[in-house]
């Protein structure tokens, strides 16, 4: 077995960590007999070999031996070797990868666009040995071998028809919807293949005898040809869903024990089958997800899909809907408030893994959540036995996200759970930015958070503990605090000493007059050599007195030639709250207007709008700055919204934005915990707008 590893100068090779010295090691930890030690050894080929997918000279040197490996029946967790070819030989490049080359040839790091094909080539070379795999006796082997031939085999016809007659004598329920999976691949890599497989997958789904067969072979159909997915989409696998349910094959075979392992991939392994464990098919939650993506802004379908799984009798079907509305709702607009009811429904539920996938989901709605506040409000205020609780009494803990999600949502009911938060030794941070949206309540909050302030040490944690503590009591108007927040201005230690001034003057601002007693101190700072610093001082000074002659100018100051962006925009954003007061500031503004940066644009145009009430300027630089960046449309969207009649050239603008089904700052590579509440935002503003271009009133 691996004959001619030694032939190989490997010191001379390299992969994420440098020389490759150390992969004869890895590649024979592969074929140990001790589990722990293939596991880690598995865990370095992913580390160092093939590291965050890359192909090294040393990762093309070792598939060889790595194809050697797998035809050897002898060699145990074969399946996971599989799974590392088919990850190394499988990705697909474009001509963009192949400008990269050229364009970073001389960076010594850069990982060559080649270094993929000639890896892809090679496994090709060698992927007869996939063919016999689908027959072997381990289903861990027989799991991986279809994804492999569908990706990597240069026969896609032939290995098209062993895959569907595989299917025929296959047993083992995971290893049929892999077959079918890759079929659907394969119909999706190769168009001439397309229109048969298609075919042949829609059949499938109506004649197979087993319902999780079908929603395979529906979700892949889909897939591959979404612009023909039948009307009666969702009835169809709600119907397969309860099939599968109700069927009386439902006992799980038992797994492998494995060794636990310090290793990456163990940890991966460990959370995985603990998500399965007491599911009896978890395996449709990838087909589902498979069928999410294909039916993409068919949000009502997806919706009405969702719903009906989260009134199913299994837990596991209702967690997986929970997941898929996730990525649903951060993605596409739509009318979500009977999911969220049914969701918040779940807080109640006995199985902790549910509780705590509605618990996420509902963090991260604001005010998309109200419609859970009830079962928000039960949960946290569940008396002892219940679920979610412990023998020592109901959970009111800082650290529930049922109180976050509720004090997200606006619910004024969060306001004396938070005060009995604020009395633990931790709160939870995130707990503290939510304030701002339970109005005159939270008032009371006031006296806790100044002695939380009070309790903080002035070192170099000063800014990580105190600045959500002062965007707190900014929220609750609370300026009994106005002592406190002086000692954090004036005890800033060096470490982040303009971040904490600027937060605790963006406090003081919030107080207005009833922060007199600052004065001085803010005076002072309206000098400072940090632009962040010195326009939040000014603002702070403008809502506590006034203009005494001192702050326009400060802040006309910063609009200089060689500003930076950062500097224009704290200056012109805080003239503009200053509002027609600043209006002999107008002429220092409007260069911003022709500025290279879209934010120096975008500040300079609103506040001109709001320091001299004309829009004539301004709006054409707001709306072109609109289809320019979609990050800046909240912005824009409150400025037109103040300009109400004056912004009529803006109605279509609007009114297209309000009928967008995708939200405008969705991404596919992953989602921020606000970004629901802003795309939320802005429509509202956009709503607010439109009444007021065609009522033209406030």
């Amino acid at each position: 077995m691996l004959t001619g590893i030694e032939e190989v100068d490997w010191a001379s090779l390299g992969h994420a960590y440098g020389p490759a010295d150390d992969v004869p090691e890895l590649l024979r930890g592969l074929a140990s007999a001790d589990p722990a030690e293939r596991e880690t050894a598995l865990d370095g080929m992913y580390g160092a070999v093939h590291h965050q997918g890359d192909v090294y000279d040393s990762t093309l040197a070792c598939i060889p031996f790595l194809l050697e490996l797998v035809a050897d029946p002898a060699v145990q967790d074969r399946g996971c070797i599989v799974e590392l070819l088919t990850s190394i030989g499988g990705i697909e490049l474009d001509d963009d990868d192949e400008e990269l080359d050229e364009l970073r040839a001389d960076d010594e790091e850069f990982i060559p666009a080649a270094n993929y094909a000639m890896a892809a080539a090679a496994i090709a070379a060698g992927a007869d040995v996939f063919l016999g795999l689908v027959s072997d006796a381990d289903p861990e082997v027989r799991l991986a071998a279809p994804c492999a031939l569908a990706s990597l085999h240069p026969e896609p016809a032939r290995v098209l028809n062993l895959l569907r007659e595989r299917l025929t004598v296959e047993r083992d329920t995971e290893v049929r919807l892999a077959l079918v999976a890759a079929v659907g691949r394969l119909a999706l890599r190769h168009a001439s293949l397309r229109t048969e497989t298609v075919e042949w997958l829609g059949w499938l789904a109506r004649a197979a005898q087993d319902p999780g067969l079908r929603l395979a072979a529906l979700a892949q159909r889909a897939r591959c040809a979404p612009g023909d997915i039948p009307d009666d989409v969702v009835p169809w696998v709600t119907g397969l869903l309860e099939e599968i349910r109700t069927s009386a094959n439902r006992a799980a075979a038992p797994g492998t024990e494995r060794a636990a392992t310090p290793t990456l991939i163990g940890q991966v392994r460990e959370l995985l089958e603990e998500h399965a464990a007491g599911r009896p098919a978890p395996w449709t939650e990838e087909l589902l997800r498979t069928l999410h993506a294909a039916l993409d802004d068919r949000v009502d379908d997806r919706i009405a899909l969702i719903v009906a799984q989260l009134r199913s009798p299994d837990w596991g079907q209702r967690s997986d809907a929970i997941w898929m509305c996730g990525g649903l709702i951060r993605v596409w607009r739509g009318r979500y408030e009977e999911v969220v009811r049914l969701v918040g429904a779940q807080l109640q539920d006995p199985e902790p893994r549910l509780r705590e996938a509605a618990t996420s989901f509902l963090e991260r709605l604001f005010e998309l959540g109200a419609p859970a506040a009830d079962a928000l409000a039960a949960r946290l205020a569940a008396g002892p036995g219940a679920a979610g609780t412990s023998a020592a009494g109901p959970v009111r803990s800082g650290r529930d996200g049922a109180l976050l999600a509720l004090a997200r949502a606006g619910d004024t009911r969060a306001v004396p759970l938070l005060a009995r938060a604020l009395e633990e030794p931790e709160v939870r941070r995130e707990l503290l930015y939510a304030m701002d949206g339970l109005g005159p309540s939270a008032a009371m909050l006031a006296p806790l958070l100044t002695r939380r302030l009070a309790e903080v040490e002035l070192d170099e944690r000063l800014y990580d503990r105190a600045a959500p503590l002062l965007y707190a009591l900014a929220a609750v108007r609370g300026a009994q605090a106005v002592p406190e927040v002086l000692r954090v201005l004036r005890g800033a230690p060096a470490n982040r000493r303009d971040w904490v001034r600027e937060a605790a003057l963006r406090t003081l601002a919030a107080f207005g007059p009833a922060a007199a007693e600052a004065v001085p101190d803010v005076r002072r700072l309206l000098a400072a050599d940090s632009a962040a610093v010195a326009t939040t001082a000014a603002r702070a000074l403008w809502a506590a007195e006034g203009d005494r002659g001192d702050v326009l100018p400060a802040l006309e100051g910063w609009l200089r030639p060689g500003a930076s962006g950062a500097e224009w925009c704290a200056a012109a954003q805080a003239l503009g709250e200053i509002g027609p007061a600043a209006a002999a500031a107008a002429p220092a503004l409007r260069p911003g207007l022709a500025s290279r940066d879209l934010w120096v644009r975008v500040r300079s145009a609103a506040a001109l709008w709001r320091v001299s009430g004309d829009a004539s300027v301004a709006l054409p630089v707001l709306l072109a700055a609109w289809e320019e960046n979609r990050h800046a449309r909240v912005d824009i969207a409150e400025c037109l919204a103040e300009m109400g009649p004056a912004a009529s050239a803006a109605q279509l603008v609007v009114l297209t934005e309000l009928t967008r089904r995708r939200r405008h700052n969705a991404r596919e590579d992953g989602s921020g915990s606000h970004d629901i509440h802003v795309d939320e935002k802005l429509l509202t503003l956009c709503r607010a707008a439109l009444a007021r271009m065609e009522r033209g009133t406030f």
